[in-house]
């Protein structure tokens, strides 16, 4: 698991751009930031869309820049949101898909961690690369 001041530092990156994220028509904003075992951390916000399908979840946007901003090893990823929400399904597939088992830091709105878990404990018996084999 991550040392707290790192925690933190994950928190305060999500809360710092949960703002901007795109949310007219659930009003939900939520934010996410991945750490990167360079120490690198990326951002991502949800965007919705009037049609609710392609709305794009904050913890895929985080991997999608990280990704295109060239990272490609994981070491932990903070979700906030109003009242500490977990990651959805295709969220908790994508993470496992590209980042493997990682710290997962669940907090709310002010920032309070309310869990800390991991990829594996909220996908249990994951369908994955090896499957495909």
């Amino acid at each position: 698991m991550i040392d707290k001041n790192k925690q933190k530092e994950l928190v305060e990156a999500a809360l710092d751009v949960r703002k901007n994220a795109f949310a007219p028509f659930s009003k939900f904003q939520v934010a996410a930031s991945l750490l990167s075992t360079d120490g690198n951390i990326t951002c991502g916000i949800n965007v919705e869309s009037s049609s609710y399908g392609l709305t794009v979840c904050a913890e895929r946007n985080a991997i999608s820049a990280a990704i295109a901003n060239g990272k490609k090893e994981f070491v932990a990823l903070a979700v906030i949101s109003r009242g500490a929400a977990y990651p959805c399904g295709a969220c908790r597939q994508v993470i496992f898909d590209i980042c493997g088992n990682i710290d997962i830091i669940v907090a709310d709105e002010n920032g309070e961690i309310k869990d800390i878990t991991d990829t594996k404990t909220l996908l249990p018996k994951a369908f994955g690369i090896e499957n495909l084999e």
